[in-house]
């Protein structure tokens, strides 16, 4: 109930300051800030930390695609049951003719051969 009550108090001391200050203050503080931004110094600073960002971003990108090459390829190698991780390139099991095993409803297996 405490910080309702503070909430409200601080609301209301807000409003009545804010409302003091009028559209001209804050059309005064609204220029001050637009002049600021558009001040040469800023704008220069501005373009280099943009650039220092595209740099980042195309290292850390380039960086991010061998990372992500490397998981695909050890996942790949692991569901096939390869324990190096290093996937064949061109290895299918729908071309190599890989032998499954499938469970029936009474309960026997059927080896059924996929890709022959």
């Amino acid at each position: 109930m405490r910080s309702k009550a503070a909430f409200i108090v601080g609301t209301g001391v807000g409003y009545v300051l804010g409302t003091r200050a009028g559209r001209q203050r804050f059309e005064k503080i609204a220029a001050l800030s637009r002049r600021a931004w558009q001040d040469p110094r800023v704008q220069s600073r501005v373009s280099d930390l943009e650039a220092k960002a595209a740099d980042l971003a195309k290292a850390e990108a380039s960086a991010l695609v061998g990372r992500v090459t490397g998981s695909v390829r050890s996942a790949v190698g692991s569901a096939r049951g390869g324990s190096s991780g290093d996937a064949p390139e061109s290895t299918d099991a729908y071309t190599t003719g890989t032998t499954y095993t499938t469970g029936t409803t009474d309960g026997t297996t059927d080896g059924s051969a996929v890709g022959r």
